[in-house]
C-alpha cells in the first residue's frame, strides 16, 4: 500500500514540477540577474520541495512555500558571490607597489579583456598571475578546489589570448597584470 501513497505523491509532485517550474527559474533570474543560475537554483530548490513534499503538499500555497525556498536559495547564492568579490578585492588593496614606465595601452587591453572573463575565470587569472598566488592559495581564498583554480585559470588564460589576440600572449598578460592596477603606475 506504500507504493500506492508513493506512486500518487510522484505523479502530484511531477504535476506541481511542470506547472512552476519555468515561473520559479524565472523569479530565480530576476532575483540574481543570472540567467545561467536561474534553472538551477530552480531545480535545486525542486529537489528540496520533494524532500519534504509530504509537509509541502499539505501546505496552505505549496507554490508560495516554493517561492520561498527559491528566494531563501537567491539570497545565499548573492551573499557568496559578495563573500568571493570583497576576498579578491582585500588582495587588491593590500598589494600597493611602484612601477617604472608601465605599458600604460598593455594595461588597458588587458584590463578590458579581464572585464570579459566571467567572475570566477578573472578571479583565478588575476589571483595566479597577478598576485602570483600558489594554486592552493587561490582555491583557499575563492573557496573552491585546486582543480577548479587549474581548470578555470587555463580556461580565462585562452579566453584573454583569443580576446587580445596578438597583442596577448602569456607573457603580455603576466606582464601587464603586474605592472598596472591604474595607469598612474601603482598596482593595486
Amino acid at each position: 500500500m506504500g507504493t500506492v501513497v508513493d506512486d500518487a505523491a510522484s505523479v502530484e509532485f511531477h504535476a506541481f514540477f511542470e506547472r512552476h517550474y519555468a515561473e520559479l527559474s524565472r523569479l530565480a533570474h530576476l532575483l540574481t540577474g543570472e540567467a545561467d543560475a536561474a534553472d538551477d537554483l530552480a531545480a535545486d530548490a525542486l529537489l528540496a520541495l520533494w524532500h519534504r513534499w509530504d509537509r509541502v503538499r499539505a501546505a496552505d500555497h505549496p507554490v508560495a512555500y516554493a517561492r520561498g525556498v527559491v528566494a531563501n536559495l537567491a539570497r545565499t547564492r548573492i551573499r557568496g558571490a559578495v563573500r568571493e568579490r570583497r576576498r579578491v578585492s582585500l588582495f587588491w588593496s593590500q598589494r600597493e607597489e611602484r612601477t617604472e614606465n608601465p605599458d600604460i595601452a598593455g594595461v588597458v587591453d588587458v584590463q578590458e579583456a579581464l572585464r570579459r572573463l566571467p567572475f570566477r575565470k578573472r578571479a583565478c587569472v588575476v589571483l595566479r598571475h597577478a598576485f602570483d598566488l600558489s594554486e592552493r592559495d587561490t582555491a583557499l581564498a575563492l573557496g573552491v578546489s585546486v582543480g577548479t583554480v587549474k581548470s578555470q585559470t587555463s580556461k580565462g588564460m585562452a579566453e584573454l589570448q583569443k580576446i587580445l589576440g596578438s597583442r596577448g600572449g602569456p607573457e603580455k598578460v603576466h606582464a601587464a597584470m603586474v605592472r598596472g592596477g591604474e595607469t598612474g603606475g601603482t598596482a593595486r
